[in-house]
């Protein structure tokens, strides 16, 4: 029959189904929300802060932020085929290295 070829719609039962055929179809699609999440809380928590005192303490809110998409990560990694174990370590890796950032740039009487 001519129905027989019509497109076909994606099994909508689960949401974690929805999202893996995302991801599978549009490779970058988890980078992609990952980025957002960081950049989102970034950027809105430096021009909050700057608009509030005058400065914005940079590596605070890029620990708050790699924190957070880390922990979006982390919760992406309980379905399988929901994120690559390559992008899990390059979170894992801005966040030790935004701490170390954080840690640094403080005098010894702010910490």
């Amino acid at each position: 029959m001519i129905l027989d070829y019509l497109y076909q719609l994606p099994n909508a039962t689960n949401l974690d189904n929805i999202l893996v055929q995302t991801q599978t179809t549009l490779s970058i699609f988890t980078p992609l929300i990952l980025l957002f999440v960081f950049f989102v809380i970034f950027l809105g928590g430096v021009t909050r802060q700057k608009t509030r005192t005058g400065t914005a303490d940079y590596p605070a809110w890029a620990v708050i932020a790699s924190l957070a998409t880390f922990l979006v990560s982390l919760v992406l990694s309980i379905t399988g085929g929901l994120i690559h174990l390559d992008w899990l370590i390059i979170v894992v890796t801005i966040t030790i290295f935004s701490g170390v950032w954080l840690f640094l740039d403080r005098r010894q009487s702010e910490v």
